[in-house]
């Protein structure tokens, strides 16, 4: 069985520095403050998958991973 890949966002952990948003919005939601959150359930399409790491990896706070349901 293939798991689906998701998207997680700490919004407590999240200060608004928006390098998520600048790599793969079409995962990411900025709130009129500039906090993010995950767009929809968080599904990454496999087209997707590697920008999705990007995010990971350039969060300054450690506020994103990357899970598989």
């Amino acid at each position: 069985m293939i798991r689906a890949m998701k998207l997680v966002i700490d919004t407590e952990k999240c200060e608004g520095h928006n390098r998520c948003y600048a790599i793969v919005p079409e995962l990411i939601e900025v709130d009129d403050y500039g906090y993010a959150s995950a767009a929809g359930d968080g599904t990454i399409p496999p087209e997707l998958a590697e920008k999705a790491q990007l995010a990971v990896d350039n969060c300054p706070e450690y506020a994103i991973t990357i899970s598989d349901e």
